[in-house]
């Protein structure tokens, strides 16, 4: 067979993403604050940009240069107010940029730190008003033994950095108080005791046994377990597993516990001042009985093209370059301001759908609040869900039960009793589970077995991992904490 040189015409096909399309990928999942800069950014590189109100009201938009047809049609179609012709923009999955692809197709908790009866407020949502030293130095009165002791503890609180670990040991401290070390060691004792649990220690170890015992996990294999935390680096599993003389499935068990534990307990305070959420979507009832639902015109961003800056640029522009600069400027003008227009009709439109997915939610609370994932709104909407993934990110809904991340309300489903159908909200169990233990007797508090025993009788057939799991995750203590926690607020 003659080997030589030839030429082949073959067809294929392939997927290629123009830098229009990452941009508008991008776009999807910015933050307003994000929107802002990028819009900034824009005006800054394109002198036909201009901040401004597009005016909706009457007489014909300004007449664009022939030549351009394309570009300018979707600067006309905003202009004229006419955009609700485009389809909201839909990204399919084989074009998205899988680095920040934040979609599985279901949520957990939606970000909610803690709810109430009616989910987070807004205000919760903002950084901790008190500090980690206000917060120990309220609880120290009640702990300590007597004054001196409180004097101590209170001098060892001033020495725990914002991490919440105690930056001196106890001889410095003995030495700068000339007290016996004992006393010292009594007033950190103290100091351990408070809330968060592991505050106060000396080392990482310290601060995660401290966490363990007040679990009621600290038995010798998890203590084997944490004097060891070097071999956890090195993913030495299988030694620390003979080690602590268990099976497979109990040091899986007792490392996942490890794992819920704080190594920085002190960081959930601080003196940072939370910043406002700036709402994307608006909904209010109408007269009847429906909902009303609206973009916040706040953050809408509104950019315009200078037609007379163009139009005396282009008089000015006698070479062949220039004229092509141009007409690149006004193109790119033109897709930007049609790309922020889908984008906002898309933030709608999966607005819409989680409202109506949600309805029993905005009507009668989050005991209503469904299970929910992103594939049952992409498909309702005939979007991938990919996109309505980005959608719901960083954007936040304001309705008359407070400001909710759009992520709240995917939320995964917790199995119903025998006879119930479809099983409940995580957040509705949440919600029960918190109101559960907000009204019990502080004489008897309700250990995690009788939670799963309420919540049963009730139509939530829960395990108690399950339940430990939800409560501890909106910041519930254990029975043991609330019972102290209950005690401190008698006593005051």
């Amino acid at each position: 067979m003659a080997l030589g040189p030839r030429l082949d015409l073959r067809q294929s096909q392939s997927l290629v993403m123009t830098p229009q399309l990452q941009q508008a990928i991008k776009l999807l999942a910015l933050s307003n604050l994000e929107i802002e800069t990028f819009i900034g950014e824009a005006l800054e590189s394109n002198p036909l940009l201009e901040a401004g109100e597009v005016s909706r009201e009457g007489g014909e938009p300004d007449e664009i240069p022939e030549g351009s047809r394309e570009d300018a049609s979707s600067d006309t179609l905003m202009s004229a107010g006419n955009g609700e012709a485009d389809r909201p923009l839909d990204i399919a999955a084989e074009t998205l940029d899988r680095d920040r692809d934040t979609g599985d197709g279901e949520w957990g908790s939606g970000g909610s730190q803690s709810i109430g009866a009616e989910g987070p407020s807004i205000d919760e949502r903002g950084g901790g008003a008190i500090s980690l030293a206000d917060h120990l130095n309220a609880q120290v009165g009640p702990a300590a033994g007597d004054a001196r002791e409180e004097f101590l503890a209170r001098y060892l609180i001033g020495q725990i950095d914002d991490a919440g670990y105690l930056t001196m040991n106890e001889r410095e401290v003995a030495l700068e108080l000339d007290v016996p070390v004992p006393e010292v060691e009594r007033a950190l004792a103290v100091v351990h005791s408070l809330d968060p649990a592991g505050v106060g220690a000396r080392s990482l170890a310290e601060c995660l046994a401290l966490q363990a015992r007040e679990a009621d996990r600290y038995d010798p294999c998890m203590a084997r377990l944490i004097d060891n935390l070097d071999l956890i680096a090195k993913g030495a599993f299988e030694q620390l597993r003979r080690m602590c003389d268990v099976d497979d499935e109990d040091f899986s068990d007792m490392l996942a516990e490890l794992r819920t534990y704080d190594p920085r307990p002190g960081l959930q305070f601080g003196s940072s001042e939370g910043t406002a959420v700036v709402p994307d979507v608006l909904i209010e009832q109408d007269q009847s009985g429906g909902w009303k639902i609206s973009l916040n015109e706040a953050t809408l961003p509104r950019l315009v093209v200078n037609r007379d800056y163009y139009l005396e640029l282009r008089q000015g522009s006698t070479d062949k370059e220039s004229k092509a600069w141009l007409q690149e400027r006004l193109g790119d003008a033109n897709w930007l301001i049609k790309a922020l227009d889908q984008r906002q009709k898309t933030i709608l439109k999966v607005s819409a759908e989680i409202v109506k997915q949600q309805d029993g939610f905005f009507r009668r609370g989050v005991s209503d609040l469904r299970p929910l994932t992103l594939r049952t709104v992409a498909e309702a909407i005939e979007m991938h869900e990919s996109t309505v993934s980005r959608v719901t990110s960083n954007k936040y809904l304001h309705c008359d039960r407070g400001t909710f991340e759009l992520k709240y309300f995917f939320t995964s489903g917790v199995g119903a009793d025998a006879d119930g159908e479809g099983g409940a909200s995580s957040e509705a169990v949440k919600a029960r589970i918190k109101g559960l233990t907000d009204a019990e007797d502080p004489r008897k508090i309700l250990s995690d077995d009788k939670l799963v025993e309420l919540l049963k009788a009730e139509g939530f057939d829960l395990a108690r991992r399950t339940v430990a799991k939800y409560r501890e995750a909106m910041g519930i203590g254990s029975s043991v904490q609330r019972r102290r926690q209950k005690k401190m607020a008698g006593m005051r």
